[in-house]
């Protein structure tokens, strides 16, 4: 990875994670010092992250930290499901390869052998995560449409927009073991509509799958003192 590409990825998720406080300015010598890079590669990347929506200039000069509205993540992930659905109903079209069937059956297997602890610990779910993302991104890359991965690709970039952005969340949630049987309930479902090639009902439950995390991103909104315990860049985020 190239020094630039490496500058981008870090300072991207020092923002997400919440590193930086709404509205803080983001300077470039403290940045070029803390990310170990001269000026240029931090100036570039904080002219990417402009054009990525995750900063914006200041009155001032420079940029500064967005805060986003909880409708505008909710977009977010709303667009990622309707992405996530095309794909899925292309896939279904296409048909399922071999090595695609193989690819899913391992990732289904490793998170039902994960839910199936119970209680279950932020071992598991990191773990729920990697396999999840792998999941989604199997689907997205089968579907061989370049402007589509690119069209979910960006918007993945927006704050808690990809698929297991907001699944910190879970853990803070009563029932949290629940809601994850019930989003892997909708992998299997959706795994049998792509092998049987049914495109529409593919779609549908890749769109509908998407409401898990708006219910997490709504739990974080509205306790957002235990929420940023476990996800520190729902700062970003306000209440309004």
């Amino acid at each position: 990875m190239s020094l630039q590409r490496t500058v981008l990825v870090r300072l991207r998720d020092m923002i997400l994670r919440g590193e930086f406080a709404p509205g803080e300015r983001l300077a470039e010598i403290q940045l070029a010092e803390r990310l170990d890079a001269s000026r240029t590669p931090v100036r570039i990347a904080l002219v990417t992250l402009e054009q990525e929506g995750l900063v914006e200039l200041a009155e001032t000069g420079g940029y500064v930290v967005r805060r986003f509205t909880p409708r505008e993540i909710s977009d977010a992930i709303a667009v990622r499901g309707l992405l996530e659905g095309m794909a899925a109903r292309l896939v279904a079209e296409h048909g399922v390869s071999r090595q695609l069937d193989r690819d899913l059956d391992d990732c289904l297997q490793q998170i039902d052998r994960i839910l199936a602890h119970d209680p279950l610990t932020l071992d598991h779910y990191a773990a729920y995560s990697v396999a999840n993302d792998r999941l989604h991104s199997l689907i997205v890359q089968a579907a061989g449409n370049t402007a589509l991965s690119r069209a979910i690709e960006m918007n993945d970039k927006l704050p808690f927009a990809k698929a297991s952005a907001m699944l910190p969340m879970q853990a803070a949630l009563d029932s949290d073991r629940q809601w994850m049987l019930y989003a892997h309930r909708q992998h299997h479902m959706l795994a049998d509509a792509l092998r049987r090639g049914q495109g529409a009902r593919a779609q549908a439950l890749a769109e509908e799958h998407v409401n898990v995390a708006q219910t997490s991103l709504r739990y974080a909104i509205d306790r957002p003192d235990e929420s940023e315990r476990l996800l520190p860049g729902i700062r970003l985020v306000s209440g309004g």
